[in-house]
C-alpha cells in the first residue's frame, strides 16, 4: 500500500479543508457538537443538504446511485480531514446502513422511492433491531409481522432506537416465521407516521437522550416495504452488521489524530515542556505509544479498504475492527482525564474551557462505542470463531 499522496490527492486534501473552513461555521459546530439539543436534527439536516449540493454527501456509494466516485485514497483523505476539522459525520442509518441495503437487496421502485431522499436527507432513519430481549442474540428478536394479506401487521418492542423521535422511518427486523431462528427474519421500511408507532427517549447517564425505546402495536405495513426475500432478512442484517461495526470502529480516524494533538498539548500545560516534549516521561510514553497505535490503526482501515476494492469483503475484520477500534477510543479519553484529573469533573459553568468540558461527558459516552453494534464480548466470540477457528465452549 503506498501510503504517499499524490498531487492530485494533494490538491483534493488542500479543497477538502477549504470547504469545511467556508461552510463548517460555528453556529453549526455549536448545534451539532453534543448530538443532541433543540436544533440538532434542523442543524445536521441543514448541513447534509450542503454536502448534497457539493456532490460529497455519500462518498462509499456506487456513483450510479448518487456516490462520489472517489478512490480509496480520497475517501481516506475526507474522512481524516473531517475529523482534524471537527466536523461530524452524517447520520449513519440513512446514508451508511439502509441505503446501501436498497441499492443492493431493493426492487427498482424500492430504489426509485427511497434513495433519492436519503441522499437530499428529506427522510430521516433510525434503526428497528434490539429488542428488550434480543441485543446480543439478535436472531432471537421476538417483534412479529403477521401475514394479512395486502400488509403485515408488526407487533413488538425495539430498544437502543437512536433518534427515533426525529425519524420519518424506521428499517426493522421482524418474525415472519416462528418455526426457526435465522430463517424466520425478514426486513421491512416502516413509516414512523404509521398508527401504532410510539417511540419514547431514553436519558443516558450523560444527561443526553439519543436512544428510545420504540413500540409497535398493530403496525400496519405495506407488503411492497419488505426489503429482499420473505424470511431473508438475516442475509441482509449480516451484511449491515458488518458495515456498522466497520462504521463504528472508523468513525473516530480523523477526530482521534485532532483530539491526540490537543492531548500533547494538554500534557506539556499541565506537566510542561522539555525539549519540545511531554516533561513527565511516563505520559509521554503513554501519549507516544496510544499515537502509534491509532496510526497503525487508521493505516489498517485504510489498506483494507482497498483490499475490498479488489474483491476481498469485509467480512470477519470488521469485528477485529470494532473490537479494536472502540477499545482505542475509550483509553483516548481515559489518558485525556489522567492528564485533566479533578478538572475533569466540571462539565459546566463560566471560565471554563468548553474543551476541557466535553472530555468527561465523551468518556461517558465512548463507553457505549463497545456496546452499540455488538458488544466487545461478542466480537471476540466471532472474532475467535471466524478468524482464529477456535473449538466453541473453551475446548482444545
Amino acid at each position: 500500500m503506498d501510503t504517499n499522496f499524490s498531487k492530485d490527492d494533494i490538491a483534493f486534501r488542500d479543497e477538502v479543508r477549504k470547504f469545511f473552513d467556508d461552510e463548517f461555521d460555528s453556529t453549526l459546530a455549536k448545534n451539532l457538537g453534543d448530538g443532541h439539543g433543540d436544533n440538532y436534527k434542523e442543524s445536521i439536516i441543514a448541513w447534509q443538504k450542503k454536502l448534497y449540493k457539493k456532490g460529497w454527501i455519500a462518498p462509499n456509494w456506487p456513483k450510479e446511485f448518487g456516490g462520489t466516485g472517489w478512490t480509496d485514497t480520497q475517501k481516506f483523505i475526507y474522512e481524516s480531514e473531517r475529523g482534524l476539522a471537527g466536523v461530524p459525520d452524517v447520520l449513519p442509518f440513512g446514508l451508511k446502513m439502509v441505503g446501501p441495503v436498497i441499492y443492493t437487496f431493493g426492487t427498482q421502485e424500492q430504489k426509485d422511492r427511497f434513495l433519492p431522499k436519503i441522499l437530499s436527507s428529506d427522510h430521516w432513519w433510525c434503526q428497528g433491531y434490539s429488542e428488550p430481549g434480543s441485543g446480543s442474540d439478535l436472531a432471537g428478536l421476538q417483534t412479529k409481522a403477521e401475514d394479512m394479506g395486502d400488509h403485515y401487521l408488526v407487533n413488538g418492542q425495539k430498544v437502543w432506537t437512536s433518534y427515533a423521535d426525529k425519524a420519518d422511518w424506521i428499517f426493522c427486523l421482524v418474525r415472519t416465521d416462528t418455526s426457526v431462528k435465522h430463517e424466520g427474519i425478514s426486513f421491512l421500511l416502516i413509516d414512523m407516521e404509521t398508527e401504532g408507532v410510539d417511540p419514547r427517549p431514553i436519558k443516558l447517564i450523560s444527561g443526553s437522550s439519543p436512544f428510545c425505546e420504540t413500540f409497535l402495536t398493530d403496525v400496519k405495513v405495506p407488503k411492497e416495504n419488505l426489503v429482499g426475500e420473505l424470511n431473508k432478512g438475516w442475509t441482509i442484517a449480516k451484511r449491515l452488521l458488518e458495515h456498522e461495526r466497520a462504521m463504528i470502529s472508523g468513525m473516530n480516524m480523523g477526530a482521534g489524530e485532532a483530539s491526540l494533538g490537543g492531548m500533547e498539548e494538554l500534557a506539556k500545560e499541565v506537566f510542561g515542556e522539555l525539549d519540545g516534549m511531554i516533561a513527565h516521561p511516563t505520559l509521554r510514553d503513554t501519549v507516544t505509544k496510544h499515537k502509534m497505535d491509532e496510526e497503525a490503526f487508521n493505516l489498517t482501515l485504510r489498506r483494507t479498504g482497498e483490499l475490498a476494492k479488489a474483491g476481498h469483503g469485509i467480512g470477519a475484520e470488521a469485528s477485529i475492527f470494532k473490537f479494536y477500534g472502540s477499545e482505542m477510543n475509550k483509553r483516548r479519553f481515559e489518558i485525556l482525564l489522567e492528564l485533566l484529573g479533578t478538572n475533569a469533573l466540571t462539565t459546566e459553568g463560566e471560565g471554563h474551557d468548553q474543551d476541557v468540558m466535553d472530555i468527561s461527558p465523551q468518556w461517558l459516552r465512548s463507553k457505549g462505542n463497545s456496546i452499540e453494534g455488538g458488544t466487545t464480548e461478542v466480537q471476540l466470540n466471532i472474532i475467535a470463531k471466524r478468524v482464529l477457528d477456535l473449538p466453541e465452549g473453551g475446548q482444545a
